[in-house]
């Protein structure tokens, strides 16, 4: 019998049409969501019935939905991309429903991204266009990158990568990571504590996963710790920021800027405070959305989905262990 595949990631419409194609070429049935954003509660349910496979984007893959009769049939969950933290993984697993995901294939993109929006703060560039939009000619005095702090938080993939860019602007790189790489791997950045971190920072980028201990990392008392000159870029997961200590921690000044790329609702309300905080830049979650990115992840997603249909196991999983379980819904040929 053809596989259903259910598609609510957003970018496989964009860059991701000759890769779905492929799907249909196998003899799958597509079904898109036409909800931008993250697909939730009976909404899903309701596309998930009689689905074979789903390439997901930040859909909340919660338990109670693993578990319901409109998932009876969902044999994998491709995500499109690395963060994996909206699907419950231990119901997955006991399901016997694969969850695969696309990792390394977006960190030069993102990496490229925060250093975008970090020269974008540096350097006041949203205030030098609002000027020139407006008719003036006022200049924008920002700040040197050369000689000032980098503080990374989290320094994985991504995070490696921002670190490498950082050197050809000639910044002092110091990195913090719950296991951090030997010192020796990574010439020119140094480890410190998240105290030291945040007290030395002249900016702060994030790149740490989304796990339960992470949520509301950078809270009033971090904040506080700051210095009243530093810039935050989150590019990493909106749960890493308890974001109404944020907005106080802008508009009364104990840190001078942000950025942020992702946000702990998606899509960010219309009404959200947010969008009128002093000296914020925000993005719509676009630090992967690069054309050439977009291509190879959705790729990699189908292939994931494409490899199950034929018997294989996909390359990239993040509950390996489900491969041999009993509760396996789609039998593997070959391993």
């Amino acid at each position: 019998m053809p596989w259903k595949v259910l598609i609510t990631s957003a970018p496989i419409a964009k860059v991701g049409q000759p890769a779905a194609a492929r799907l249909q070429q196998a003899g799958c049935q597509l079904i898109h969501a036409s909800k931008a954003g993250g697909v939730n509660g009976q909404e899903l349910l309701d596309l998930l019935h009689g689905t074979d496979a789903v390439i997901a984007g930040s859909d909340q893959f919660s338990a109670a939905v693993l578990a319901s009769p409109a998932a009876a049939r969902l044999k994998i969950i491709s995500r499109w991309g690395v963060g994996y933290d909206a699907i419950d993984i231990p119901a997955a697993t006991a399901h016997g429903i694969v969850v695969a995901y696309t990792p390394g294939l977006t960190d030069s993109a993102v990496a490229d991204f925060t250093f975008a929006l970090l020269l974008a703060l540096v350097r006041h560039i949203p205030e030098g266009l609002r000027s020139m939009r407006d008719g003036l000619w006022l200049p924008a005095w920002g700040h040197d990158m050369a000689g000032k702090t980098l503080g990374i938080l989290g320094f994985g993939r991504i995070g490696q990568a921002v670190a490498q860019r950082a050197r050809g602007f000639d910044l002092q790189i110091i990195a913090h990571n719950p296991t951090p790489k030997p010192a020796a791997e990574n010439p020119g950045v140094q480890f410190v504590s998240f105290d030291e971190l945040l007290a030395r920072s002249d900016y702060l980028t994030l790149h740490a996963a989304a796990k339960p201990q992470n949520r509301g990392l950078l809270g009033e008392a971090q904040f506080r710790r700051m210095k009243p000159t530093a810039y935050l870029v989150n590019t990493a997961r909106g749960a890493l920021i308890d974001e109404p200590a944020l907005l106080t921690a802008l508009r009364e000044g104990w840190i001078t800027g942000a950025a942020l790329d992702v946000f702990c609702e998606e899509p960010l309300p219309p009404q959200h405070p947010f969008r009128s905080a002093p000296n914020l830049l925000l993005s719509p979650h676009q630090a992967s959305s690069s054309r050439e990115t977009g291509e190879r992840v959705s790729a990699a997603a189908v292939d994931a989905i494409l490899d199950l249909l034929h018997g294989r196991p996909p390359k990239h999983l993040v509950n390996p262990e489900v491969l041999t379980s009993p509760q396996l819904r789609a039998p593997i040929s070959s391993q």
